[in-house]
């Protein structure tokens, strides 16, 4: 009663009646006897939500307050939310009163749980009718609450309208929560020419700053431009703490920089800031991923053995999941049976996620599901994730019956059905050529709100390809990249020659933020990012092998021309699907040109291009140039200089007409190398046969057979075929009874051919004894013989 009385005494006297005397009252000397927290409670459920009839009752009660009482008052769900919005205002004025970090995050939940921006912006014009100021705060406030709700472009918006509309110098708190709402919206470049634009302005950025630029960049894979952050960030005398060393650390692990990764820890440990839990793990995790899972374990084990780090949960799953990326299947079950068994840790949602993708991808599909059901009987809720993985491994074994099963429990289980679940549905649809149905999920994906990535529309267009749908094909290509293609959104909405590059985006983005235009900015990058995906080279490269396998060689080079023009580097697959195709079409003069291209844009032709390359070379007659060819690729093969003494030695024994010898070396070559292949001498074995050099090829068998290098059946096929044209029977008997000892299956013309001749040269018990043999190795000769070598062999 006391309170409420006192609060009633602190409340906006009416005005007095004409020519009364006026009123005076002791206002402050009582405030200070009352209960400051009460009276205040009582105030603001007692007036009405007005700054203006507030303001009276609070200035006189504010000498009573403590940052701590108005905090309470904030946080009690009793009090009108609009009242709170106002003292809260109120008190962010007061520089007594004023507590920026405990005041914000008390007033967020009733942002959140209000309409935000009606509210803030309607005390905010309260407070201006009121005569006041639009403190900073109440955006710092709006800004965090949306950018915590996952709201960004709200965030954003607020953040705009606080220095655009309002007039607000925005702090280095608000600069970071709009900076974190932008690096978890995706748009990197619009939080760069923020910092930019908070440098250029006079707030300086403090640790959290730099936290989160670093943690974006590092996310987009660019831990170059992170590094060059944290230099700066050192530069600026601000102090790395653990979580700026770890997001640098877990960068450098995804890039596979473990060296650097390994110097940054031993950094740390220098500069007093020893690295926590999850530091290691991010160390760890990344010498698995890099296959380096042994010496993961004896890090593991050096660590324990300090003392200072306990085998927990996470490091537990990093170790296993390592282990299964590295094909070590029972070992990171083994590794499981030891955390159940010898610790009281226990499995967690992303642990049987691990566990389940290991059971799946060890063909142990029955074990993943016993996985899933006692992930559910202790009372986990399997997430999308752990669906996706089970249902990758049933459309990976063309399981499709339990794969659509899968999918209606989830749906059961209100489980989100998100784009990764409809494109793995999609490739295990496509893969079994059922694509009517993979375009019925690929509608469905629409209907629902799922955009379909760039590996959605692969999956489909090759799959139509497959089915001789090529104009569906064609159609779905357009579609998606006239409808999702960020350049023409940008050539569209900013006009033609504005924005040509990532670097001219980057500008641009930077030149709307210095001008206050960073909402701008953000829509414009969010309209890139949500136009959809991009056709990469994956995808051109499924148009050009359709193109090609129905014969359209023109349409395909035309659209490898495409690729270049669209700023695409088109990559081994691109070049070796062409230069194949071209080949088979004996169109050797296009398919060099190419082969050259690609020489000179630096790319690096695969053994299958090289092998192609020299095939097509050798049946043109041009051996030389063939060999020369593969004398050009050994120095970048085994990253060696071109003057190289060895292949200079090889190759001046070849221009000396000694191939064999020369062929020596290059196998010696090869073996110091550990990479001893036999398709360049089969290939020129085959070339030589073709020029009628068969003394030579015989060389080079022997030399491959001496070497115990396989020579393939089509080689051994082509040298018996000539040695008969030669009557070298001896010798072609030889490479027969080489292939029986291979158990390989010579070409039947060819094992006809011999078989034959040794008749027609009076040797039909040899031909009889070497057809019981291969009799004996498999050859089903009733078959395998025509009658024309039947008749030869058994007439009387």
């Amino acid at each position: 009663m006391r309170c409420a009385a006192a609060a009633r005494s602190l409340l906006p006297l009416p005005l007095p009646p004409a020519g009364a005397a006026p009123i005076h009252t002791s206002g402050p000397p009582l405030a200070a006897e009352l209960d400051a927290g009460d009276a205040l409670h009582a105030l603001l459920s007692t007036l009405p939500p007005s700054l203006p009839a507030l303001l009276p009752s609070l200035s006189l009660l504010s000498r009573c307050l403590t940052p701590h009482s108005v905090a309470d008052a904030l946080l009690c769900a009793a009090l009108p939310p609009a009242s709170r919005l106002r003292l809260f205002l109120f008190s962010a004025l007061s520089p007594r009163l004023r507590s920026p970090l405990l005041h914000s995050r008390a007033v967020v939940p009733i942002l959140l749980a209000t309409d935000a921006d009606a509210a803030m912006y309607d005390a905010v014009a309260d407070a201006q009718a009121a005569g006041l100021r639009p403190p900073a705060a109440a955006f710092e406030a709006l800004v965090f609450a949306h950018a915590s709700a996952g709201r960004h472009h709200e965030a954003v918006e607020a953040f705009s309208r606080m220095e655009g509309e309002f007039g607000c110098r925005p702090t280095a708190f608000v600069y970071n929560a709009v900076l974190r709402a932008l690096v978890d919206s995706g748009v990197v470049p619009v939080a760069l020419a923020l910092y930019n634009r908070m440098v250029t302005t006079g707030c300086p950025p403090n640790r959290a700053t730099y936290n989160v630029l670093m943690d974006g960049l590092c996310k987009r894979g660019t831990a170059a431009d992170a590094l060059k952050l944290f230099d700066e960030m050192l530069e600026r005398g601000i102090v790395p703490d653990v979580k700026t060393h770890t997001v640098l650390l877990s960068s450098m692990c995804n890039a596979g920089q473990l060296k650097a990764a390994e110097n940054l820890l031993q950094s740390m440990k220098d500069q007093g800031c020893p690295p926590d839990e999850v530091a290691y793990n991010a160390f760890l995790s990344g010498l698995c991923k890099a296959g380096r899972v042994d010496e993961a374990i004896q890090r593991l084990e050096v660590l324990r053995g300090t003392g200072d780090f306990v085998l927990g949960l996470k490091v537990y799953s990093c170790l296993i999941d390592g282990l299964f990326h590295a094909g070590r299947y029972d070992e990171g079950f083994q590794r499981y049976r030891e955390m159940l068994e010898q610790t009281e840790v226990s499995p967690d949602v992303v642990l049987y996620t691990v566990m389940i993708r290991g059971c799946a991808e060890a063909g142990r599909i029955e074990d993943a599901f016993v996985f899933l059901d006692e992930m559910k009987e202790k009372g986990f809720t399997p997430d999308t994730f752990c669906y996706n993985t089970l249902l990758k491994a049933l459309c990976d074994v063309g399981d499709l019956d339990r794969a659509r099963s899968l999918m209606s429990e989830m749906a059961q289980n209100n489980v989100v059905l998100d784009t990764a679940t409809h494109t793995i549905m999609i490739c295990g649809l496509c893969k079994k050529r059922l694509v009517d149905e993979a375009l019925q999920v690929f509608d469905e994906m629409g209907k629902v709100g799922c955009p379909p990535t760039v590996m959605t529309y692969n999956a489909l267009i090759n799959g139509l390809y497959r089915a001789r749908k090529l104009e569906e094909a064609r159609m779905l290509f357009y579609k998606m990249e006239m409808g999702n293609n960020p350049s023409l959104f940008l050539r569209l909405t900013l006009g033609a020659n504005q924005v040509r590059d990532s670097e001219s985006l980057q500008k641009l983005v930077d030149s709307m933020c210095q001008s206050g235009q960073v909402l701008k900015a953000y829509k414009l990058l969010r309209g890139i990012i949500d136009s959809g995906v991009v056709p990469d080279v994956v995808t051109y490269n499924t148009l050009i092998n359709g193109l090609c396998k129905v014969r359209n060689l023109d349409g395909a080079l035309k659209l490898f021309k495409d690729i270049q023009l669209k700023g695409f580097t088109p990559d081994e697959i691109t070049y070796g699907t062409l230069i194949d195709r071209l080949l088979r079409t004996r169109r050797e003069n296009d398919a060099m040109m190419l082969f050259h291209d690609m020489l000179q844009s630096g790319g690096t032709p695969s053994l299958s291009i090289y092998n192609s390359m020299m095939r097509s070379l050798c049946r043109k007659n041009k051996l030389s140039q063939a060999i020369n060819l593969w004398f050009d690729h050994l120095p970048k093969k085994y990253n060696l200089s071109a003057e190289d003494e060895v292949i200079a030695s090889a190759r001046k024994k070849f221009d000396d007409g000694s191939l064999d010898e020369a062929v020596r070396e290059l196998i010696k070559i090869d073996q110091e190398h550990g990479s001893v292949n036999s398709s360049p001498y089969t290939i020129w074995l085959i070339g030589l046969c073709q020029a009628r050099r068969i003394d030579d090829a015989l060389k080079i068998f022997r030399i491959l057979e001496k070497f115990g290098i396989d020579v393939t059946p089509a080689c051994c096929s082509h040298l018996t075929k000539y040695l008969c044209w030669e009557r070298n029977l001896n010798a072609a008997v030889d490479v027969m009874l080489y292939t029986l000892s291979k158990r390989f299956i010579m070409s039947q013309p060819a094992g006809n051919r011999l078989l034959r001749s040794l008749c027609i040269c009076h040797r039909r018990k040899d031909a009889q004894a070497l057809a019981w043999r291969m009799h004996l190795v498999g050859y089903d000769m009733d078959a395998y013989l025509r009658e024309s070598t039947k008749g030869l062999l058994y007439s009387q």
